[in-house]
């Protein structure tokens, strides 16, 4: 009986293919389980928006994330399938997004009965932010950031567009720099109303109007880290009591590329 050699150039192929559809698969295992230990810990609903770089199908090409109208739709149905006065606990770790996606989020938090806490294991900028203004509770790492809202208009920031116009003679501004000066201003005034509204719940209307002017005014560029400390300065309710089982659920969300940080993911003591 003849038998073909290539066949187990063929089987090798199979299972170079199949293997990241299986790793993914474990990840996504672990992550359900591990969730759930969090959720019977705390008595709440966990919900994670995590935006890394994961490998997607099995030519194993990474994609960047944001947050997307998708994303919104998730959480809001997360949202509703919690009873209003369980607690909610969402992890979050993005760069920004989309403003109205974004902004659903916040909303929706903003209107739950129980207790909302935004953990930020690194980083929540830009729709990030906007989305832990909402919470009772927001628990950064230490070194976690948040970030400005002051809103960007065809790629340049609303508030630098406006200070174009208003330093210019009338003039020497071309039609297509005062729409944007005009969609820029209303831009300002949306993202400043939105905030306060979302906050109304853990502040006064005032607080929350002076915490807005400050995040969108244009104080900091739109990719400055505001640090945990200068939060707090800004009125925010942070601390910085990081659970670790949510910092073992981030090791469960690697990147793709090449590892260039190496070390044992678990806690050392100096006791011995």
């Amino acid at each position: 009986m003849h038998f073909d050699p290539t066949i187990f150039f063929w089987i090798f192929l199979i299972i170079i293919a199949i293997q990241p559809v299986i790793r993914q698969k474990l990840l996504e295992n672990a992550r359900i389980k591990l969730i759930a230990e969090i959720e019977k810990q705390r008595g709440s609903r966990v919900i994670l928006l995590v935006h890394r770089q994961e490998t997607m199908s099995f030519l194993g090409f990474p994609i960047m994330r944001y947050i997307d109208i998708h994303d919104s739709e998730e959480v809001l149905r997360a949202i509703h399938l919690t009873d209003d006065d369980m607690p909610i606990d969402l992890v979050v770790h993005t760069p920004g997004g989309l403003a109205i996606a974004a902004t659903q989020i916040a909303r929706a938090l903003s209107k739950h009965k129980g207790k909302v806490t935004v953990f930020v294991p690194h980083y929540a900028m830009s729709g990030g932010t906007l989305i832990a203004l909402s919470a009772d509770e927001i628990v950064m790492c230490e070194h976690a950031v948040l970030g400005p809202l002051d809103p960007q208009i065809a790629g340049q920031p609303a508030v630098s567009v406006l200070s174009v116009v208003q330093k210019k003679p009338l003039e020497e501004i071309d039609d297509s720099t005062l729409i944007l000066a005009d969609q820029a201003e209303k831009a300002i005034k949306q993202m400043k109303e939105t905030i306060v509204e979302i906050m109304s719940r853990s502040h006064s209307e005032d607080k929350a109007r002076e915490i807005a002017e400050k995040l969108v005014s244009g104080k900091w560029t739109h990719d400055y880290p505001i640090s945990a400390e200068e939060a707090r300065q800004l009125g925010l309710p942070v601390s910085t009591e990081m659970p670790k089982e949510i910092m073992f659920l981030m090791n469960l969300y690697p990147q793709p590329v090449r590892q260039s940080v190496e070390y044992i993911p678990v806690r050392r003591s100096s006791k011995v």
